[in-house]
Protein backbone atom coordinates (compact mmCIF):
# COMPACT_ATOMS: atom_id res chain seq x y z
CA UNK A 1 0.00 0.00 0.00
CA UNK A 2 2.92 2.70 0.74
CA UNK A 3 4.30 1.83 -2.63
CA UNK A 4 1.29 3.51 -4.24
CA UNK A 5 3.02 7.02 -2.07
CA UNK A 6 6.39 6.90 -3.57
CA UNK A 7 5.12 5.72 -7.81
CA UNK A 8 2.80 8.68 -7.87
CA UNK A 9 5.08 11.40 -7.71
CA UNK A 10 8.27 9.83 -8.51
CA UNK A 11 6.73 8.51 -12.29
CA UNK A 12 5.89 12.43 -12.71
CA UNK A 13 10.09 13.07 -13.05
CA UNK A 14 11.74 12.10 -15.93
CA UNK A 15 14.81 11.23 -14.99
CA UNK A 16 13.21 8.80 -12.75
CA UNK A 17 12.60 4.96 -14.92
CA UNK A 18 11.22 1.98 -12.77
CA UNK A 19 13.51 -1.01 -13.92
CA UNK A 20 12.75 -3.12 -11.62
CA UNK A 21 9.87 -4.50 -8.57
CA UNK A 22 11.16 -7.04 -5.89
CA UNK A 23 8.70 -8.34 -2.93
CA UNK A 24 8.68 -11.19 -1.09
CA UNK A 25 5.44 -12.40 -2.80
CA UNK A 26 6.42 -11.69 -6.87
CA UNK A 27 2.45 -11.77 -7.13
CA UNK A 28 2.23 -8.48 -5.34
CA UNK A 29 5.17 -7.27 -7.60
CA UNK A 30 3.60 -7.84 -10.91
CA UNK A 31 0.39 -6.42 -9.67
CA UNK A 32 2.25 -2.83 -9.18
CA UNK A 33 3.89 -3.64 -12.39
CA UNK A 34 0.51 -3.59 -14.41
CA UNK A 35 -1.26 -1.61 -12.39
CA UNK A 36 1.28 1.64 -12.79
CA UNK A 37 2.33 0.67 -16.51
CA UNK A 38 5.82 -0.63 -16.03
CA UNK A 39 5.82 -2.61 -19.05
CA UNK A 40 9.32 -3.66 -19.26
CA UNK A 41 10.12 -4.06 -15.13
CA UNK A 42 11.74 -6.87 -14.04
CA UNK A 43 10.16 -8.89 -11.07
CA UNK A 44 11.59 -11.19 -8.46
CA UNK A 45 11.67 -11.89 -4.92
CA UNK A 46 15.67 -11.58 -4.47
CA UNK A 47 16.88 -8.00 -4.83
CA UNK A 48 20.04 -8.30 -5.68
CA UNK A 49 19.52 -10.62 -8.74
CA UNK A 50 17.28 -7.85 -9.91
CA UNK A 51 19.48 -5.16 -9.03
CA UNK A 52 21.93 -7.23 -11.21
CA UNK A 53 19.65 -8.23 -13.87
CA UNK A 54 18.70 -4.65 -14.35
CA UNK A 55 21.89 -2.94 -13.50
CA UNK A 56 19.63 -0.48 -11.18
CA UNK A 57 21.10 2.90 -10.03
CA UNK A 58 18.75 3.59 -6.84
CA UNK A 59 16.59 1.74 -4.57
CA UNK A 60 13.55 2.83 -3.34
CA UNK A 61 13.14 0.40 -0.08
CA UNK A 62 9.04 0.37 0.73
CA UNK A 63 9.40 -2.17 3.39
CA UNK A 64 8.05 -3.00 6.59
CA UNK A 65 10.31 -1.24 9.78
CA UNK A 66 12.33 -5.12 10.47
CA UNK A 67 13.37 -5.34 6.82
CA UNK A 68 15.12 -1.92 5.78
CA UNK A 69 18.40 -3.10 7.43
CA UNK A 70 18.72 -6.06 5.09
CA UNK A 71 17.46 -4.20 2.53
CA UNK A 72 19.55 -0.91 2.62
CA UNK A 73 22.77 -3.06 2.97
CA UNK A 74 22.26 -5.30 0.16
CA UNK A 75 21.52 -2.13 -1.95
CA UNK A 76 24.25 -0.68 -0.79
CA UNK A 77 27.04 -3.67 -0.63
CA UNK A 78 25.70 -3.53 -4.43
CA UNK A 79 26.57 -0.06 -5.81
CA UNK A 80 22.99 1.21 -5.50
CA UNK A 81 22.01 4.62 -3.77
CA UNK A 82 18.96 4.04 -1.31
CA UNK A 83 16.27 6.12 -0.21
CA UNK A 84 14.23 4.23 2.47
CA UNK A 85 11.31 4.40 4.66
CA UNK A 86 10.73 5.31 7.77
CA UNK A 87 11.73 4.31 10.38
CA UNK A 88 15.56 4.09 9.75
CA UNK A 89 15.77 0.87 11.38
CA UNK A 90 14.50 -1.20 14.32
CA UNK A 91 17.64 -0.99 16.23
CA UNK A 92 20.27 1.73 16.56
CA UNK A 93 22.97 -0.71 16.19
CA UNK A 94 21.65 -1.77 12.70
CA UNK A 95 21.22 1.91 11.86
CA UNK A 96 24.81 2.29 12.85
CA UNK A 97 25.29 -0.23 10.45
CA UNK A 98 23.64 1.23 7.58
CA UNK A 99 24.89 4.61 8.10
CA UNK A 100 28.73 2.65 8.01
CA UNK A 101 28.15 1.06 5.28
CA UNK A 102 27.33 4.16 2.87
CA UNK A 103 30.33 5.73 4.00
CA UNK A 104 32.02 2.68 3.28
CA UNK A 105 30.19 2.21 0.03
CA UNK A 106 30.69 6.21 -0.80
CA UNK A 107 26.65 5.74 -1.40
CA UNK A 108 23.65 8.30 -0.36
CA UNK A 109 21.42 6.56 2.15
CA UNK A 110 19.16 8.43 3.00
CA UNK A 111 15.22 8.51 4.96
CA UNK A 112 11.77 9.55 3.79
CA UNK A 113 10.98 12.03 6.52
CA UNK A 114 8.66 13.53 4.23
CA UNK A 115 6.68 16.14 6.56
CA UNK A 116 9.76 18.35 6.21
CA UNK A 117 8.77 19.10 2.97
CA UNK A 118 5.78 21.41 3.30
CA UNK A 119 5.58 24.77 2.82
CA UNK A 120 3.48 25.03 6.34
CA UNK A 121 6.33 23.40 8.64
CA UNK A 122 9.24 25.27 6.62
CA UNK A 123 6.91 28.84 7.10
CA UNK A 124 6.60 27.76 10.88
CA UNK A 125 10.57 27.00 11.39
CA UNK A 126 11.49 30.00 9.53
CA UNK A 127 9.18 31.84 12.00
CA UNK A 128 10.19 30.55 15.44
CA UNK A 129 13.95 30.66 13.77
CA UNK A 130 13.50 34.22 12.84
CA UNK A 131 13.83 35.13 16.34
CA UNK A 132 9.99 36.11 16.77
CA UNK A 133 9.30 34.27 20.61
CA UNK A 134 12.95 34.82 21.21
CA UNK A 135 14.90 32.17 22.66
CA UNK A 136 13.10 29.02 22.57
CA UNK A 137 12.75 27.65 25.86
CA UNK A 138 9.78 25.14 25.30
CA UNK A 139 8.03 22.91 22.42
CA UNK A 140 5.18 21.21 22.69
CA UNK A 141 3.86 18.66 20.38
CA UNK A 142 0.42 16.53 20.75
CA UNK A 143 -0.98 13.93 18.48
CA UNK A 144 -3.93 12.24 18.83
CA UNK A 145 -5.46 9.87 16.32
CA UNK A 146 -7.54 7.19 16.32
CA UNK A 147 -6.08 5.05 13.47
CA UNK A 148 -7.73 1.74 12.64
CA UNK A 149 -5.53 0.16 10.05
CA UNK A 150 -7.07 -3.30 10.02
CA UNK A 151 -10.15 -1.99 9.06
CA UNK A 152 -8.51 0.43 6.35
CA UNK A 153 -7.20 -2.74 5.09
CA UNK A 154 -9.43 -5.27 5.00
CA UNK A 155 -6.99 -7.49 7.03
CA UNK A 156 -4.80 -7.25 10.42
CA UNK A 157 -2.17 -4.90 9.98
CA UNK A 158 1.45 -5.46 11.53
CA UNK A 159 0.98 -2.46 13.41
CA UNK A 160 -1.70 -4.17 15.13
CA UNK A 161 0.77 -6.19 17.12
CA UNK A 162 3.81 -4.03 16.76
CA UNK A 163 5.85 -3.34 19.75
CA UNK A 164 6.24 0.23 20.41
CA UNK A 165 3.91 0.82 17.77
CA UNK A 166 3.36 4.61 18.17
CA UNK A 167 7.47 5.45 19.03
CA UNK A 168 9.05 3.14 16.30
CA UNK A 169 6.16 3.71 13.69
CA UNK A 170 4.98 6.80 14.24
CA UNK A 171 6.09 9.11 16.24
CA UNK A 172 9.44 9.27 14.56
CA UNK A 173 7.79 11.44 12.22
CA UNK A 174 7.07 14.20 14.81
CA UNK A 175 10.18 13.82 16.45
CA UNK A 176 12.61 14.62 13.39
CA UNK A 177 9.79 17.48 12.79
CA UNK A 178 10.78 18.96 16.64
CA UNK A 179 14.73 18.81 15.45
CA UNK A 180 13.48 20.12 12.30
CA UNK A 181 11.74 23.14 13.91
CA UNK A 182 14.47 23.67 16.73
CA UNK A 183 17.41 23.06 14.83
CA UNK A 184 18.84 21.50 17.48
CA UNK A 185 19.46 18.05 18.96
CA UNK A 186 18.58 15.79 21.50
CA UNK A 187 20.67 15.19 24.65
CA UNK A 188 18.28 12.89 27.04
CA UNK A 189 14.64 11.85 27.51
CA UNK A 190 12.09 10.25 29.86
CA UNK A 191 9.28 8.92 28.19
CA UNK A 192 5.98 7.04 29.96
CA UNK A 193 4.35 4.44 27.66
CA UNK A 194 1.36 3.03 27.79
CA UNK A 195 -1.95 1.06 26.04
CA UNK A 196 -5.25 2.73 27.32
CA UNK A 197 -8.36 0.62 27.93
CA UNK A 198 -10.36 -0.06 24.29
CA UNK A 199 -7.41 0.40 22.51
CA UNK A 200 -7.59 -2.34 19.56
CA UNK A 201 -3.50 -2.68 19.48
CA UNK A 202 -1.60 -5.58 21.39
CA UNK A 203 1.20 -3.04 22.59
CA UNK A 204 1.88 0.15 23.61
CA UNK A 205 -0.41 2.77 21.61
CA UNK A 206 0.00 5.96 23.79
CA UNK A 207 3.14 7.60 24.88
CA UNK A 208 4.60 11.01 26.70
CA UNK A 209 8.01 11.76 26.16
CA UNK A 210 10.01 15.03 27.95
CA UNK A 211 13.33 15.31 25.58
CA UNK A 212 15.85 17.41 26.64
CA UNK A 213 17.82 19.59 23.17
CA UNK A 214 21.03 20.67 23.16
CA UNK A 215 20.68 24.01 24.02
CA UNK A 216 18.24 23.02 27.54
CA UNK A 217 15.10 23.87 25.07
CA UNK A 218 12.53 20.74 26.78
CA UNK A 219 10.36 19.30 23.77
CA UNK A 220 7.36 17.87 25.18
CA UNK A 221 5.72 14.89 23.27
CA UNK A 222 2.18 13.80 23.55
CA UNK A 223 0.31 11.06 21.29
CA UNK A 224 -1.45 8.51 21.33
CA UNK A 225 -2.56 6.06 18.07
CA UNK A 226 -5.78 5.06 19.98
CA UNK A 227 -7.67 8.50 20.60
CA UNK A 228 -11.31 8.60 19.45
CA UNK A 229 -12.34 12.33 18.46
CA UNK A 230 -10.96 15.84 18.55
CA UNK A 231 -8.31 13.79 16.45
CA UNK A 232 -4.82 16.61 15.87
CA UNK A 233 -3.46 16.44 12.10
CA UNK A 234 -1.18 14.27 11.08
CA UNK A 235 1.33 16.63 11.70
CA UNK A 236 0.74 17.22 15.34
CA UNK A 237 -0.68 20.31 17.24
CA UNK A 238 2.33 22.86 18.36
CA UNK A 239 2.92 25.05 20.99
CA UNK A 240 6.48 26.97 20.60
CA UNK A 241 7.56 29.10 23.58
CA UNK A 242 10.07 31.57 24.16
CA UNK A 243 11.55 34.44 25.80
CA UNK A 244 9.60 37.02 23.69
CA UNK A 245 6.33 34.92 23.20
CA UNK A 246 4.34 32.11 21.89
CA UNK A 247 4.27 30.49 18.78
CA UNK A 248 1.17 27.95 17.69
CA UNK A 249 0.91 25.65 14.76
CA UNK A 250 -1.93 22.88 13.69
CA UNK A 251 -0.57 21.13 11.83
CA UNK A 252 -2.23 22.41 8.75
CA UNK A 253 -2.88 25.85 7.52
CA UNK A 254 -3.41 27.86 10.93
CA UNK A 255 -1.07 29.55 12.99
CA UNK A 256 -0.74 32.39 15.10
CA UNK A 257 2.01 34.41 17.23
CA UNK A 258 2.44 36.80 19.83
CA UNK A 259 5.39 39.07 21.20
CA UNK A 260 5.76 40.77 24.09
CA UNK A 261 5.23 44.16 23.70
CA UNK A 262 5.65 45.80 26.97
CA UNK A 263 6.13 43.99 30.56
CA UNK A 264 5.25 46.24 32.82
CA UNK A 265 1.79 44.63 34.67
CA UNK A 266 0.62 41.63 36.02
CA UNK A 267 0.18 39.86 32.26
CA UNK A 268 2.73 41.51 29.48
CA UNK A 269 0.77 43.24 26.95
CA UNK A 270 1.12 41.06 23.21
CA UNK A 271 1.22 41.97 19.88
CA UNK A 272 -0.19 39.25 17.50
CA UNK A 273 2.30 38.81 14.79
CA UNK A 274 1.67 39.09 11.42
CA UNK A 275 1.81 36.01 10.12
CA UNK A 276 3.59 35.81 6.22
CA UNK A 277 1.68 34.42 3.66
CA UNK A 278 3.45 30.99 2.92
CA UNK A 279 5.02 30.54 -0.53
CA UNK A 280 4.03 27.62 -2.56
CA UNK A 281 7.36 24.83 -2.77
CA UNK A 282 7.98 23.32 -6.24
CA UNK A 283 7.90 19.76 -4.84
CA UNK A 284 5.75 18.81 -1.49
CA UNK A 285 6.07 16.08 0.51
CA UNK A 286 7.22 12.64 -0.74
CA UNK A 287 7.70 14.89 -4.40
CA UNK A 288 9.83 17.05 -2.54
CA UNK A 289 12.26 14.78 -0.81
CA UNK A 290 12.54 12.10 -3.79
CA UNK A 291 13.12 14.97 -5.98
CA UNK A 292 16.33 16.26 -3.41
CA UNK A 293 17.14 12.21 -3.31
CA UNK A 294 17.57 11.79 -7.37
CA UNK A 295 19.52 15.50 -7.41
CA UNK A 296 21.87 14.13 -4.96
CA UNK A 297 22.51 11.06 -6.59
CA UNK A 298 23.49 13.46 -10.04
CA UNK A 299 25.68 15.56 -7.94
CA UNK A 300 23.51 17.85 -5.87
CA UNK A 301 23.96 18.82 -2.54
CA UNK A 302 23.25 16.26 0.18
CA UNK A 303 19.31 15.73 1.09
CA UNK A 304 18.41 16.90 4.63
CA UNK A 305 17.32 13.60 5.39
CA UNK A 306 20.58 11.85 4.97
CA UNK A 307 21.46 9.10 7.20
CA UNK A 308 23.85 10.80 8.97
CA UNK A 309 21.70 13.53 9.94
CA UNK A 310 18.10 10.73 10.43
CA UNK A 311 19.58 8.68 12.43
CA UNK A 312 19.83 11.91 15.63
CA UNK A 313 15.84 11.31 15.02
CA UNK A 314 16.25 7.35 15.48
CA UNK A 315 18.11 7.60 18.54
CA UNK A 316 15.19 9.71 19.88
CA UNK A 317 13.05 7.01 18.97
CA UNK A 318 14.99 4.03 21.00
CA UNK A 319 15.82 6.44 23.64
CA UNK A 320 12.17 6.79 24.79
CA UNK A 321 11.87 2.86 24.28
CA UNK A 322 14.65 2.31 26.48
CA UNK A 323 13.47 4.73 28.98
CA UNK A 324 10.11 3.39 29.09
CA UNK A 325 11.03 0.33 29.45
CA UNK A 326 13.28 1.04 32.24
CA UNK A 327 11.25 4.07 34.33
CA UNK A 328 14.38 6.47 33.94
CA UNK A 329 15.62 9.17 32.31
CA UNK A 330 18.30 8.12 29.62
CA UNK A 331 21.04 9.73 27.86
CA UNK A 332 20.70 9.62 23.67
CA UNK A 333 23.41 7.92 22.40
CA UNK A 334 24.07 8.50 18.72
Amino acid sequence: VMSNAWFGPAKEFDDVEFVGLVDINEAAAISRKEEHGFDSAVTGTDLKAVIEQTNADVVFDVTIPEAHHQVTLTALNNDCHILGEKPMADSMAHAREMVAASKANDKLYAVIQNRRYTKDIIAFRDLVQAGTVGDLHTVNADFYIGAHFSTKRGKRDFRDSMEHVLLLDMAIHSFDQARFIVQKDPVSVYCHEWNPNGSWYDRDASANCIFEMSDGTVFNYRGSWCSEGLNTTWECDWRVIGTGGSAKWDGGNEMAAQCVKSSDGFFSEMDDVTIAERSDIEHAAHAGLIRDFIDAVKGGATPQTHCTDNIKSLAMVFGAIESAETGTKVSIEI
